[in-house]
């Protein structure tokens, strides 16, 4: 189906998002999965066809008011034929599709013409199917499809499904500006894995998953998702458990079963972003040292977690680093090398800091639309820190 044509036009796009199943055939539109009652009444599914006025690629209002079926007779539900809509049935050649039969149906209302092609294909819908559903109340022809992506339109999608939530909304050109290269996400315990549920849903290339850590009991209430108590039995390895889940949703999740170190550190040499996820100082510093040779943009996450009088301050770092601006990173300090990224260890000792990652991963990749240019980015900081006690965000070292 090609949705960016769909997309342009609001009769066919309402009814795409009413949960019919819509295919365009160059001029002639399908509409498949109609429920209609046949000769034998029984509740059996067919195809509404229509051919399609079109004022460049955008539908006119329809002058015809002719449709057609692809199926068995539609019928009545004790199987006599509809003849106040089926005026023929023989094969006919509607462009390139071949139908079984030809109904007729005028509006009797706006001139006895059809609004639009919604209008149209929702009134013989239900001149059809309100037989089959006095047979079935259930039965619907809005069936709600899963649709792939159109080779046609995208040759090369990473999705296993379209994304409809950006054609719906018309983001297509705006949503190219994600289509980059690789991205790497490092360390998956925490925020690493909430910013793979946010980059997952974006159409880079590839996504890689380094993390030589496994998921167990602990990492289930600070990372997304509910895993059975029969998963955590496994003891799976955290890029093998991610990958798994979000290889569902699109192609090309690469997962790396190990951590990053000066003997493989190279491997990131051919990606297009990275967010590092790591709170281990020594380790970050060996991957953000080469990540600058490289000349790769990244954005480094951090905690800072302190008991206070029987409560927790925390504190949120997302640091920017692009070929734009990285002195800061080391100028001003920004990124610990130390042995832990946060106050008194607390980060480590304590897990229920879900909402924290989870915020850390979201402004992680908030700021990275922004550096992609998909989100307007007026401030331009390259880093900045949301303190938990006072609900602020401070931004600095702008470029």
């Amino acid at each position: 189906m090609s949705q960016r044509r769909i997309a342009r036009s609001p009769d066919l796009l309402r009814l795409h998002e009413d949960g019919y199943h819509l295919e365009l055939r160059g001029d002639v539109l399908l509409v498949h999965g109609v429920p209609y009652a046949n000769p034998s009444r029984q509740v059996v599914r067919g195809t509404l066809v229509t051919d399609l006025e079109l004022a460049g690629d955008v539908t006119a209002q329809p002058s015809n008011h002719v449709a057609y079926f692809i199926g068995e007779a539609p019928s009545t539900k004790e199987g006599v034929l509809l003849t106040s809509v089926v005026i023929g049935s023989a094969p006919t050649d509607v462009g390139t599709v071949r139908v079984d039969h030809t109904m007729s149906k005028k509006p009797q209302s706006d001139g006895q013409r059809y609004r639009d092609y919604h209008h149209k294909v929702e009134t013989y819908i239900a001149l059809i199917s309100i037989h089959a559903q006095q047979i079935d109340p259930e039965v619907t022809a809005r069936t709600y499809p899963v649709i792939a992506p159109d080779p046609e339109e995208d040759d090369d999608s990473p999705f296993e499904y379209l994304d409809t939530s950006t054609t719906r909304n018309g983001l297509s050109d705006v949503s190219d500006k994600l289509r980059i290269g690789p991205v790497a996400i490092l360390g998956l315990g925490g925020t690493g894995g909430y910013v793979l549920d946010l980059v997952a849903k974006t159409p880079v290339d590839a996504i890689h998953l380094w993390d030589g850590d496994r998921y167990v009991q602990h990492n289930a209430f600070r990372s997304p998702g509910a895993p059975s108590a029969d998963t955590l039995a496994t003891v799976p390895q955290k890029v093998t458990y991610f990958a798994a889940i979000y290889g569902n949703m699109r192609k090309r999740i690469v997962p790396h079963d190990a951590y990053l170190t000066e003997d493989n550190v190279e491997e990131l040499r051919e990606m297009s972003f990275v967010f590092v996820a790591v709170d281990d100082g020594p380790s970050r510093q060996v991957i953000i040292t080469k990540l600058e040779e490289f000349g790769i943009p990244f954005i480094d996450v951090g905690l800072g977690i302190e008991a206070v009088d029987g409560s927790l301050l925390g504190q949120v770092r997302t640091t920017l680093s692009s070929p734009r601006q990285r002195a800061h990173v080391h100028d001003n300090r920004r990124i610990p090398f130390g042995r832990v990224d946060g106050v008194n260890d607390d980060y480590k000792r304590n897990i229920q800091i879900a909402p924290l990652n989870m915020l850390n991963a979201a402004l992680a990749v908030t700021k990275w639309l922004k550096h992609l240019g998909y989100l307007t980015d007026l401030e331009r900081e390259h880093h900045s820190v949301y303190v938990t006690s006072g609900n602020v965000i401070i931004n600095e070292d702008q470029s």
